[in-house]
């Protein structure tokens, strides 16, 4: 996705703290205000996702619960901060516990915020309660999952839930901007329909905790702590990879990424990416390009500053390409390629451990139904190329890039080929995606297909870059690209610029 972001020469101090840290201009609220703020987001979160299960929508359910934390995170970020969730709080506070750019959670706001969170919730499971007469049963959503099943997901997406919130309304990178909740509510999106398929996508200790204790004729002890310690473990290591990937906003010293750290991006969004593409696969979820485009969407907008976003190779092949990303040797494009295919490979092993044997029929990477390698090839090459074609324009070209809803027109690309392709050739239109999903068949069939589809792939982008250099030549041509340190003010919003 987008290159990284031309960054401010302004000092720490000067960055404006995110939505998620305190209010942002004005008075500082009260704590009273803080705790009603925590409490009402809980409830509306906890009583629309007790709703939407209980009402069984399933194509628009996660869509509904991803969109009341957007709006919710929308409207109170600028009071309490919008955590709505205790692991997310845990975080905050870890960020603030080894230095960084956090104050205020340690530690009397962190357990009165956590009351409210988990006041919030069980009022909203008592109020979806009323309206049934039942409540829901907290658990594995298949006699086929476990335990370990249940466990794996809810660590894996409240993780990226809690390191999704980091980098939008903390890494002082990303401040100020308006994309911050959107791309939280976006990991609801892409956790609901796939991951949810199996643990019930709570990611919040507050949700399991409203949902079980609800239930109380039927409660069982076991779920809700073993659910609550798996999101405060999530949102513990997210709160340690933030360390890691924003080392500068621990120290006065103004850093740029290491590759080894573009790397660890690169390999972070692209196995988020492929493990909700593996999820919804094998979930048959009736919403699944949407809850895929979403991932992807959110993990562009927590990285696109560090990395640039790319999470394809098709994509970090465009951009080389291009020729207008001066730091894009050969040689970082082959690192970043090696640590998004791993990704994928690595996102398959997680869903076909978490499916166990019924993996092996339902990941197969080929044609669809009664169609050929002639339509696949149509497809992949037709909606590769758009995929990059958006990228170089929304995110590489200054005439044409968008500086809030780059991820947004990114991620719409995938919902736009899952949906229109994905009956036909799988929806893979990535390197790394394809890989994942070739989990089956004989040895050499699945490395004739992958092949097939990686050069299908490597061809559209090819071609968007072609296009792009007809399209887009003015940029060159009136001196677009000629920016210096002294074209950018210092309050202006970063802009995903070469």
């Amino acid at each position: 996705a987008p290159l990284r972001h031309v960054r401010l020469q302004r000092s720490h101090q000067s960055c404006r703290r995110g939505p998620h840290l305190a209010p942002r201009m004005g008075k500082k609220s009260t704590m009273a205000a803080c705790l009603l703020a925590e409490f009402l987001g809980s409830f509306f979160l906890i009583f629309t996702v007790g709703m939407n299960v209980l009402v069984k929508d399933a194509v628009w359910g996660g869509i509904s619960i991803g969109s009341v934390l957007m709006v919710s995170v929308y409207a109170l970020g600028g009071i309490s901060g919008a955590n709505f969730n205790p692991a997310v709080t845990f975080a905050l506070a870890l960020v603030e516990f080894i230095g960084g750019p956090v104050k205020g959670f340690l530690f009397k706001k962190l357990f009165m915020y956590w009351g409210a969170q988990v006041a919030g919730g069980i009022a909203g499971g008592f109020c979806y309660r009323a309206v049934f007469d039942h409540g829901i049963q907290l658990g594995p959503q298949d006699v086929k999952f476990g335990a370990a099943d249940v466990g794996i997901l809810e660590i894996i997406y409240t993780f990226m839930l809690c390191f999704v919130v980091l980098n939008v309304a903390v890494a002082q990178e990303n401040q100020p901007n308006q994309y911050f909740g959107i791309a939280i509510g976006g990991v609801i999106f892409a956790g609901a329909y796939g991951a949810g398929a199996v643990c019930g996508g709570c990611f919040n200790p507050a949700v399991a905790l409203g949902l079980d204790i609800s239930h109380f004729s039927h409660f069982n002890p076991k779920w809700s702590p073993l659910y609550a310690l798996c999101q405060l473990i999530g949102g513990a290591l997210a709160a340690g990879v933030f360390r890691f990937v924003r080392s500068s906003n621990f120290t006065d010293a103004k850093e740029e990424p290491t590759e080894s750290v573009m790397f660890l991006s690169e390999f972070l969004g692209t196995y988020f990416l492929v493990l909700t593409v593996g999820l919804n696969v094998l979930a048959k979820s009736p919403a699944a390009g949407y809850s895929i485009a979403s991932s992807l969407m959110s993990m562009i907008y927590a990285l696109s500053s560090v990395s640039g976003a790319h999470f394809n190779p098709a994509v970090t092949l465009a951009v080389l390409l291009s020729g207008r990303a001066p730091d894009m040797t050969l040689k970082r494009a082959a690192g970043y390629v090696g640590a998004q295919l791993t990704a994928g490979k690595l996102a398959s092993m997680t869903y076909v451990f978490v499916y166990s044997d019924q993996s092996t029929s339902s990941t197969s990477l080929g044609p669809g139904g009664h169609y050929g390698l002639v339509a696949v090839g149509v497809v992949e090459v037709a909606f590769t190329f758009l995929l990059c074609f958006i990228v170089l324009s929304v995110a590489v070209s200054p005439r044409t890039m968008s500086t809030s809803k780059y991820g947004f027109c990114i991620g719409a690309c995938v919902t736009v080929g899952g949906n229109a392709g994905g009956p036909i050739s799988g929806g893979a239109f990535n390197p790394a995606v394809a890989l994942g999903l070739a989990a089956t068949g004989p040895f050499e069939h699945i490395i004739v297909m992958i092949l097939t589809y990686w050069g299908f792939q490597f061809v559209g982008g090819a071609l968007a870059v072609l296009m792009f250099r007809v399209t887009h030549a003015a940029d060159v041509d009136n001196g677009d690209y000629d920016l210096t340190k002294a074209d950018i003010e210092v309050n202006e919003p970063l802009k995903p610029v070469v």
